[in-house]
């Protein structure tokens, strides 16, 4: 048993008050949500918890085969049921729009893209069907009496199998997705590749495959960097499949009032997502009105809603009622999305110190039924950043297979980078006698920090600012890393292991629109897209322009969720971008409405706007005293028109946002403005993540006893939503390590594991009782405020550095996939090496 004293010297440090917010009023300040008292006392209407008056509900049905094309759908016994109201087939679905990019390209509707019911399904789970009735269980008595003649076609579910010579290929088309060289706009295309018997030589021993490979990509010069190595290793390894889970599966109700469509569904993007909503009904944007107050969960999975949605609104529409589509856990299980398994192989080279000479890294990603998944391309770029190679080689693969679809998943791509690369640092740590942290400090990335290809002018990317090495070094000290080292590991049959891991992923992206309205009754209302999905960033950035105004919270109000009450041109939640771009963004609205006000000032009590200043919510004279209320200069704004009460947009906003201004118009003083700041690289966020485990080699048991995450994320906004993130995202990791996966049985396509029980979601008694974080809390330069995105960096440090501690614990030879479960080290404890197939995912 580890001794006790370090883990409580931790836990006490933990528990000195941290030093956020010095010098700021709101700015890294813990307050009260303006949500969170609906949220704790049930007040919170979720999707599922609208009523509508003569409201029908909807069921779907789902495909049985992992791939086949319909004949014919016979519905007439169904249809002739007391309360059936209509079947929707595939027939009945809009065909998606094309669309216009925010660089006014035309984007092509996919012929590969996913519709909400299918002629054609290609996985086992898609919705092939829905009935409407006045009740569930009559719509699910209708589903039994509909019959439908499938014809099988062929599938495939192992993105290997499927390039094997003469593999079956997942569809007609194909099985490997391929990007179009610019200046065509970004849609793959779907192509057949086989690989050849040679290339699968050493599949057996366990080497992953590496074939033709149509992305790929590379710097520095590798032969030297291998030809210098003291140390080279060539190491296989594969992250499992693992589908989202949110607790709120994806329902959704609709109905039509005065020719618009009203949506209510779950999502991540609340204004981002009538775009989409528009292009999968073949509709105008606005004659739709979305309400998505709560969501209760996306991780990647809804970042603008799901598809299958529009069917409630398609069923609205033809039976001129509104339709309640409610999805269970096994359907949220096929239609919820997953992260893409990536199997990768990495040849690295080391010096004598630890530090990467070389690296040579091949992923094959298995992309799901429908869209290509970037995440081969993202782990090797987040590798590239982490870990600082000279000299750099990817080759990376995307498959199509006949498996429920994949998409986004909480750092996706950059997860299962570092799960693949962090065990290639432990074991050459452990082959070379260098501490694990030590090697990781040698290799760490910092400053402008450069990272994947390189440009058609041999430039690559870099990062607006690195402090990785400070977060690992005070996070190792808050950890007591070297006091652990020194402890014994071993006690009886149970056995110690201690792990670290780097983590990053993207913190941010620009150029979006801030909106205000200050009230005639005193009161600044901040407008806003952003979903409210529980990361509290709906409401957290906010006080970055309330700081900025010189206004007290309490005299704010945040409008969210319902876009009838006006809302600007917002970032997409996803890629932990929304703090970085909308703190951005209301700091810069928050600068032209104090312009705003000083100009009303002044021209209410005569001189310059310079002369004037915005102090505790009051207008104030530079000289001395109050001069105008907010309210009073909100009332002046209306009789001023034009630019200040909304009237005349400013120049330089998004269409969108200057609509929303004309709708606001004549309601106080309305202010927009876009995010204009310059930014000097790109903006990532860092972490380090530090665990150790105690396994037990007589039952293959294992608990994780301790866990920090210590974070370089910019400046900390709200202490107890950074922490929540930061620990929350690291559970999310540490489930990819400890058991969550998808299985599927091979000969028949068909999903195994579609329930809570055997695709375990980590619970609390999964983790330390007092898991701990950190953050340096030093700003990004490159952005006011300078805050970043934490939301996903975590995440790959989680799981990784539970695989370190688990490998520290139990040697190098036990596996080489990931999850790691009790019967795989007792199976591998006995026969000395991996016993679990090396290979593939989804056993």
């Amino acid at each position: 048993m580890a001794d006790i004293a370090p883990v409580e010297a931790t836990k006490a440090a933990s528990q000195q008050p941290k030093p956020y917010g010095t010098g700021y009023k709101l700015i890294g300040k813990d307050y009260q949500t303006p949500d969170m008292i609906a949220k704790v006392t049930g007040k919170s209407k979720y999707a599922e918890d609208f009523r509508a008056e003569g409201m029908l509900f909807c069921r779907l049905a789902l495909s049985q085969m992992p791939h086949g094309r319909i004949k014919s759908i016979d519905a007439s016994d169904a249809l002739a049921m007391p309360g059936v109201k209509a079947v929707l087939t595939a027939d009945d679905i809009p065909p998606q729009a094309d669309y216009l990019d925010d660089n006014g390209r035309t984007i092509k509707a996919s012929k590969w893209g996913e519709r909400a019911l299918a002629s054609e399904p290609v996985y086992q789970g898609e919705p092939i069907f829905a009935v409407a009735a006045v009740d569930e269980l009559t719509c699910a008595e209708a589903i039994e009496r509909v019959k439908v003649d499938m014809e099988p076609l062929p599938f495939v579910i192992d993105p290997l199998d499927s390039l094997r010579p003469g593999g079956p290929n997942p569809r007609a088309d194909g099985n490997v997705w391929v990007r179009p060289n610019p200046p065509a706009p970004p849609l793959p295309t779907l192509t057949s590749m086989k690989w050849t018997d040679a290339d699968f030589a050493d599949y057996d021993k366990g080497e992953l495959p590496m074939g033709e490979a149509p992305d790929t990509w590379k710097f520095g010069d590798i032969d030297a960097g291998f030809k210098s190595a003291a140390l080279i290793l060539d190491e296989s390894f594969v992250t499992p499949d693992v589908s989202h889970q949110c607790l709120e599966p994806r329902t959704a109700m609709a109905y039509w009032q005065n020719g618009k469509l009203h949506m209510h569904t779950g999502t991540q993007s609340t204004f981002q997502t009538v775009p989409a909503i528009a292009r999968w009904m073949n509709m105008k944007p606005e004659d739709i009105v979305f309400i998505s107050e709560y969501t209760g969960g996306g991780f990647g999975s809804k970042i603008t809603g799901g598809i299958t949605m529009i069917i409630p609104a398609v069923l609205s529409r033809k039976l001129n009622a509104p339709v309640m589509m409610r999805i269970s856990r096994e359907e949220e299980h096929y239609i919820g999305r997953a992260r893409p398994s990536v199997m990768g192989r990495v040849k690295a080279g080391f010096d004598k110190n630890g530090r990467i000479t070389a690296l040579d890294m091949y992923t094959v990603t298995n992309a799901g039924s429908y869209d290509a998944s970037g995440d081969g391309g993202s782990a090797a770029r987040i590798v590239s950043l982490l870990y600082q190679p000279p000299a750099m080689r990817w080759r990376g693969i995307t498959v199509m297979t006949n498996t429920p679809p994949r998409s986004a998943q909480s750092a996706p791509g950059g997860m299962q980078g570092i799960a693949i690369m962090e065990p290639v640092l432990a074991k050459a740590a452990r082959k070379l006698g260098v501490d694990q942290v030590a090697l990781r400090d040698v290799n760490c990335p910092e400053g402008k920090a450069e990272y994947g290809a390189p440009n058609a002018q041999g430039k690559r990317n870099y990062t607006t600012s690195c402090f990785m090495r400070d977060a690992l070094d005070k996070g190792a000290e808050q950890f007591k890393w070297k006091e652990r080292v020194a402890q014994q590991k071993r006690s009886g049959t149970k056995v110690r292991g201690l792990g670290v891991s780097l983590s990053c992923y993207v913190g941010g992206t620009i150029g979006f629109d801030g909106l205000i309205v200050v009230t005639p009754e005193g009161r600044v209302r901040f407008h806003s897209g952003i979903g409210n999905l529980g990361t509290e960033s709906v409401m957290d950035v906010h006080r970055a322009g309330a700081e900025m105004l010189g206004v007290p919270w309490e005299m704010c109000d945040v409008v969210w969720g319902d876009t009838s009450k006006i809302m600007p041109y917002t970032c997409a939640s996803g890629g932990s971008q929304t703090t970085h771009a909308m703190t951005r963004a209301a700091y810069s609205v928050a600068t032209e409405c104090k312009q705003k006000l000083k100009e009303v000032a002044a021209k209410s009590h005569g001189g310059g706007a310079e002369s004037y200043d915005v102090v505790d919510g009051r207008v104030v004279h530079k000289g001395g005293g109050t001069v105008m209320t907010l309210a009073q200069a909100a009332q002046k704004a209306v009789e001023l028109g034009g630019i200040y009460d909304g009237h005349q947009a400013p120049d330089g906003v998004h269409k969108q946002t200057k609509a929303a201004v004309a709708a606001l118009a004549g309601q106080g003083l309305v202010v927009a403005a876009k995010d204009n700041y310059p930014r000097d690289g790109d903006t990532y966020s860092f972490v380090a993540s530090f665990a150790e485990v105690e396994a037990d080699i007589e039952t293959g048991k294992y608990y994780i006893t301790d866990f920090l995450a210590y974070g370089d994320v910019g400046t900390v906004l709200h202490p107890h939503s950074l922490g929540g993130q930061m620990l929350g995202r690291s559970i999310l990791g540490i489930g990819h390590a400890i058991g969550q996966k998808w299985v599927f049985d091979p000969e028949y396509g068909v999903t195994v594991a579609k329930r809570f029980y055997q695709n375990k979601p980590p619970t609390i008694l999964d983790v330390p009782v007092d898991m701990q974080w950190g953050a340096l809390n030093i700003p990004d330069p490159e952005t006011p405020v300078g805050a970043r995105g934490v939301g996903e960096p975590p995440v790959g440090g989680g799981c990784a550095s539970i695989l370190n501690a688990l490998s520290d614990a139990l040697g190098d030879e036990i596996f080489q996939r990931a999850p790691v479960n009790p019967d795989t080290i007792l199976a591998s404890l006995e026969a000395g090496r991996p016993m679990q197939h090396p290979l593939v995912a989804s056993i």
